[in-house]
């Protein structure tokens, strides 16, 4: 149950900032978790296969998280288009 809670919130603060970055392009509070989340997956994919290490902890996590949000953002970005 504790993991679930600090996945959502990390997912929460890392869509907030992604959206925050993008400029706008935020999906309201539920869809930034989402997209927060599937960030995360996204952004620690790609790190660990360029062999990438941010940081540890909860801050590299949501680091990586806003990351790989940022960059699901910019392709959803892509696709509306």
């Amino acid at each position: 149950m504790e993991s679930l809670i600090i996945t959502l919130f990390i997912g929460a603060v890392a869509g907030w900032l992604a959206g925050t970055i993008m400029k706008g392009r935020g999906f309201g509070l539920i869809g930034n978790i989402v997209i927060g989340i599937l960030g995360a997956f996204l952004g620690s994919f790609t790190f660990g296969a360029l062999g990438i290490s941010i940081a540890a902890g909860i801050l590299g996590m949501i680091i990586t998280a806003t990351i790989g949000a940022v960059i699901l953002l910019f392709l959803i970005g892509l696709i509306k288009k």
